[in-house]
């Protein structure tokens, strides 16, 4: 009688061990397809490319819209002016 209890008893914790891990699959399908609807859904009319001219690097192209960015040395109200990105 002994024996079979055991056995039940191991089933039972292989059981419940299982649990965790089928959860965590499923969240990290339910994550990753998320992920991949998001970014698909992300339309742009062209991919953004850096191009490094002489003294600077610069981005073309993308979802960026420039005019919406603060111009280069603006300083935020209360906030540091910090430099340009020097290679």
């Amino acid at each position: 009688m002994a024996r079979g209890n055991d056995a039940r008893r191991a089933r039972a914790t292989r059981s419940a061990g299982l649990v965790p891990l089928v959860v965590g699959l499923a969240s990290a399908a339910a994550l990753t397809g998320a992920a991949y609807i998001t970014v698909d859904n992300a339309a742009c009319g062209t991919p953004a490319q850096y191009i490094r001219h002489d003294s600077h690097v610069e981005l073309v192209g993308g979802c960026v819209d420039g005019s919406k960015l603060p111009a280069t040395g603006t300083p935020k109200p209360g906030g540091v002016v910090h430099g340009n990105y020097n290679p």
